[in-house]
């Protein structure tokens, strides 16, 4: 087998908006998951597979998955596990860690991973740290005086992806908007404000004076498309200000707006957190749901957002990867009969048999914030663009 060097994200992580992502973890839990029961029919290189009793189900590996990968800076879990895998969710299925190898649910740039087989069972792990181990575990360091930055574990997608859409969200859920801290009033009276204005808000009562926070306009109802109950609202970024005095009410100075601060208008931190250790698998049971929303009007490309009607009480849960699946649509058969269209009148046409064309798988999506009736999405991979109303599925 070829000996490969690649570029691809990881599996798991902890945000915290005080901790690096280089701190965060694969849970502990993959582990007792990983090890693989019955033999596989055909190597890496042909494209092997392999059945496990977790899942009762095939696990395809890439068909050129190498012996060996060394993971690079900018690496995620999810991009690696596509290396050895062609279904990234099935990653902790073959993830082995290495109880000898400090920190083993940890990847790190430098870090060499290997494909090896035991009694017949194929397996990822850490075959050599980016430094050298030395015995017992320790290091060899040669005395030396630098300056770097301190390497950082692999995530399952980039910190900022995420952080960046709970500082700035642009689909809000129904309890962020009946609980949220919010702009009671205008100083001066004011009925809107901009940069330069001080506001005052209610809400954010363990404030930091200098604390910085986003301010986000509650904008049209999110509907769910089988039900039409509103589950949630479009948000829409006002600008951003800082805790100038703390009471019964903040004040806040505005620093940046983009439109116009009214009242009512709810405030998210800039330093977001999302407190979820996680890892990409696939629903334990069936699922059928649909996109309620996307940060645009449709979407093509990875890491965009996604609302999906359909949350924890229906078994969702952060690490979810989802198949989202566009409608094929309905067209009239005009051949039925073996006729030919032309010379049909617009009037005979109609009478012909409307036919259901199949769904088409167009990308993946995996959760990354539960709700009870609704859920956030990242798009993992997509093939055509994503769009409202589109079903989403098991993968």
């Amino acid at each position: 087998m070829k000996t490969a060097t690649h570029a691809f994200p990881i599996l798991g992580f902890r945000i915290s908006p005080r901790r690096s992502a280089g701190f965060t973890t694969l849970a502990a839990a993959v582990a007792g998951a990983l090890l693989l029961a019955l033999p596989v029919t055909s190597g890496a290189q042909a494209g092997g597979t392999t059945r496990t009793v977790a899942t009762g189900s095939i696990i395809p590996l890439a068909a050129n998955a190498p012996e060996r990968y060394t993971v690079q800076s900018g690496d995620t879990l999810w991009s690696i596990s596509k290396v050895f895998l062609q279904d990234a969710w099935y990653w902790p299925e073959i993830w082995y860690a290495n109880p000898q190898v400090e920190n083993p649910h940890r990847i790190y740039p430098g870090d060499v991973l290997a494909l090896t087989y035991v009694e017949g069972q194929p397996r990822v792990s850490i075959e050599q740290r980016a430094a050298t181990p030395v015995g017992g575990g320790a290091m060899k360091l040669t005395p030396q005086v630098r300056s770097e930055a301190l390497p950082q574990a692999v995530t399952t997608v980039p910190y900022e992806v995420i952080a960046a859409f709970m500082g700035r969200p642009t689909m809000l859920d129904k309890a962020q908007v009946k609980s949220g801290p919010y702009i009671v009033a205008m100083r001066d009276s004011r009925m809107i404000g901009a940069a330069g204005n001080e506001v005052y808000v209610r809400g954010l009562d363990n404030a930091s004076v200098d604390g910085r926070y986003n301010i986000i306009h509650v904008g049209e109802p999110l509907r769910d498309p089988e039900t039409r109950d509103i589950l949630g609202y479009h948000g829409l970024y006002v600008g951003s200000g800082a805790v100038s005095e703390q009471g019964e009410t903040t004040k806040l100075t505005l620093t940046k707006s983009q439109r116009e601060a009214l009242q009512g208008d709810k405030l998210f931190p800039e330093d977001a957190t999302l407190g979820a250790d996680f890892i990409p698998h696939a629903p334990a049971k069936a699922l059928q749901g649909a996109v309620m929303a996307v940060d645009d009007y449709s979407v093509l490309g990875q890491y965009q957002v996604v609302a999906i009607n359909r949350g924890t009480r229906d078994g969702l849960e952060p690490g979810h990867v989802l198949a989202v699946q566009e409608s094929g649509g309905k067209v009239k058969d005009v051949y039925a009969h073996g006729g030919q269209t032309a010379g049909l009148t617009t009037g005979v046409t109609a009478f012909r048999k409307s036919v259901a064309l199949p769904e088409e798988r167009t990308g993946l999506v995996m959760v990354f914030k539960a709700n009870e009736r609704m859920s956030y999405g990242l798009i993992m991979e997509a093939t055509r663009p994503i769009r409202t109303g589109d079903g989403v599925r098991q993968p």
